[in-house]
């Protein structure tokens, strides 16, 4: 049977600020990110089964990227808890904001290596991540390909 591959689309706002850089980005700010998740398999195609026909449905992806990716960065602010932002970060808690710190530098680069990860860990054996596109401006994006890694 063919292979086919579905994407599902996911938008939330996450602030984040980029210790060392040499640019604005330096300082916090936001973005209204848009997340495309593409995963591959084959459809089902035992006709007794409820799902029959598809690949994953809809809504079981999207309940997996809600739960990792959108339910925990949206309205967070990201800092790289290796850099001295953790003060700011630490304050920021204090004051009753959402912090998420990780132990990268916040790009949407590295954002978009995390969340394959933890997307990855929750699909069916059957079902392959297949691509993320995370756009934080109109015109400015990071794809990642299961293919290049």
């Amino acid at each position: 049977m063919a292979k086919i591959r579905i994407t599902k689309q996911f938008s939330f706002e996450t602030g984040h600020a980029l210790y060392g850089y040499d640019g604005k980005c330096r300082n916090v700010h936001g973005h209204s990110y848009k997340l495309s998740v593409t995963v591959i398999g084959e459809p089902i195609t035992d006709t007794e089964n409820v799902k029959y026909g598809m690949v994953i449905d809809f809504g079981d992806l999207k309940k997996i990227v809600k739960s990792e990716i959108v339910d925990q960065f949206d309205h967070a602010t990201v800092f790289n808890q290796n850099t001295p932002h953790i003060e700011l970060a630490k304050e920021l808690k204090n004051r009753g904001h959402h912090v998420i710190l990780v132990d990268y530098q916040p790009t949407s680069e590295n954002m978009v290596i995390d969340f394959a990860e933890k997307i990855k860990k929750h699909l069916p054996d059957h079902i392959q991540l297949h691509s993320l596109k995370l756009q934080e401006t109109e015109s400015s994006f990071a794809e990642w390909y299961a293919i290049d890694n």
